[in-house]
């Protein structure tokens, strides 16, 4: 009797052993298999993948250089199409909590250490701001007409640049991009002179 019992516990624990087995090699065949779609794909289809991009959540590092100083932060983002976003400072310590949330329409900015909030209403500049991917793809798509835009492969990166001819200080754009993964992995932005005034590190990013 105590047998048949070890052996029904063996047998259930190989039963588990081989599900979680079928459900790791599944997803990692899945995972293996969009890499390799990602790497197979051309470069227009690699500039059309990023084009629409409908949402996404990452982790950034961003450094911003001006009047001689260096300041670094340490960022949230959120996206979701058409304009929703939104950007929590984590770093640097001072200004932790800062919240800034935009619906299209009204941007909000909150403080959620001292609980405080300020709206402005029928705010558009966001659209404008050269800190997100979003603002980023709207660029490159809005004068890739114009031939202000630029896609070429460079060592195991697909580079996407946009050039911003009404803007000194913002004046140009480039996104690096894994030609493995299909992940974005940086974003510098210089102005006319080329001098970086933007640095922006996706430590961790998810596209949706």
């Amino acid at each position: 009797m105590k047998l048949k019992n070890k052996t029904k516990i063996i047998l259930l624990v190989l039963i588990v052993i081989i599900i979680f087995l079928a459900f790791f090699l599944k997803n990692n065949y899945k995972n293996l298999k969009v890499g390799n779609n990602m790497s197979n794909k051309s470069i227009e289809e690699f500039e059309q993948y990023i084009l629409n991009i409908s949402s996404y959540e990452a982790k950034i590092e961003m450094i911003v250089n001006s009047n001689k100083t260096t300041n670094k932060y340490v960022i949230l983002q959120t996206y979701e199409k058409p304009n929703k976003t939104k950007q929590t400072v984590i770093e640097p310590s001072n200004i932790e909590g800062l919240e800034t949330e935009y619906d299209g329409q009204n941007l909000i900015i909150k403080n959620t250490k001292l609980n405080l909030s300020k709206i402005y209403e029928n705010y558009e500049n966001l659209v404008n701001d050269c800190m997100t991917l979003e603002s980023f793809i709207s660029s490159y798509d809005t004068l890739k007409e114009k031939n202000k835009t630029k896609i070429y492969e460079e060592n195991d990166n697909v580079i996407m640049e946009v050039e911003e001819e009404t803007n000194n200080y913002i004046y140009n754009k480039t996104l690096y991009i894994s030609r493995e993964t299909g992940i974005p992995s940086k974003l510098l932005v210089e102005d006319i002179n080329g001098e970086e005034v933007v640095y922006i590190l996706y430590n961790e990013i998810e596209i949706k």
